[in-house]
Formats: structure tokens, C-alpha cells, sequence
């Protein structure tokens, strides 16, 4: 596979590929969520195209993943991998303390191999189950 660069990026980039993912019967308004203008958005480059977003959202000394998703053709292929290990790398380099995600059932392991534990029941949002994850930065 060709280098993955990893950058910050604006909402407008990121929204079509969260919509694309996450949502796609859905209107794409449905892919925008409350704090997004202030958000840190980072996405993952093959060839200058964008194939992988994800959104940090800052709240005092907690940092809060959504909206995380990667083109179905590249999936699998460690990108996703990249990204939160880019996060996490930043996050630790600033004042957050704790990172969290309500993280689909379907993608637990994924996370609990970056130190997210579970905590709670799971619930539902928009007929998915999810589970709260997270892991201290300190």
C-alpha cells in the first residue's frame, strides 16, 4: 500500500465520507453534529485522496472520537489503525487527560487494542448498538 498521510482537516471535507460510511440513507445533515465548527477533524491520505475521517471533540481535559469511518475499499488495511494511533499521539501532547467514544458492538476489539476499556450497558442510537470505551491519557 502506498504512505498514508494523516493532516487535519476542515468539516466540509470530512462530512461526504462520514455520510458515505456511517449514514448513507440518511440526508448528509444527518452526518453534521452539535460542536463540529470547533472540533479537530483529521483525515488519512492514499494518493491525495481522503479515504479515512475522524472528529476529536474537546471538552476541558476529555477528548471525545466520533464520526470515525474509512471508505469500505480500504478497510481492513490498518488506516483506521493510523489515524487514532495519530490522535492518541497528539491528545497526549496536550492537556486532555481521557479519551472516550461510544463505540459500535461491532468494533470493540478494535479500540481495546489501543487501551479503550467498556464501561455501562450497551445502548442503542438510530437502531445500532453501542458501547461507551475509554482509556486515561495519564
Amino acid at each position: 500500500m502506498n504512505s498514508i498521510d494523516i493532516k487535519t482537516i476542515t468539516i466540509a471535507e470530512a462530512l461526504p465520507i462520514r455520510h458515505r460510511v456511517l449514514w448513507p440513507n440518511k440526508p448528509i445533515s444527518f452526518c453534521s453534529v452539535e460542536g463540529d465548527d470547533t472540533a479537530s477533524h483529521y483525515g488519512a491520505f492514499i494518493d491525495k485522496r481522503l479515504v479515512c475521517v475522524a472528529s476529536i471533540y474537546i471538552n476541558n481535559n476529555e477528548a471525545r472520537l466520533r464520526k470515525f469511518a474509512t471508505l469500505p475499499q480500504y478497510q481492513g488495511q490498518k488506516i483506521g489503525s493510523r489515524v487514532i494511533e495519530h490522535i492518541l499521539s497528539d491528545l497526549k501532547c496536550s492537556d486532555v487527560n481521557y479519551f472516550w467514544c461510544d463505540a459500535r458492538k461491532t468494533a470493540l476489539s478494535f479500540y481495546q487494542r489501543f487501551g479503550l476499556c467498556s464501561h455501562g450497558e450497551p445502548f442503542q442510537k438510530s437502531g445500532i448498538s453501542y458501547l461507551r470505551m475509554s482509556v486515561s491519557l495519564r
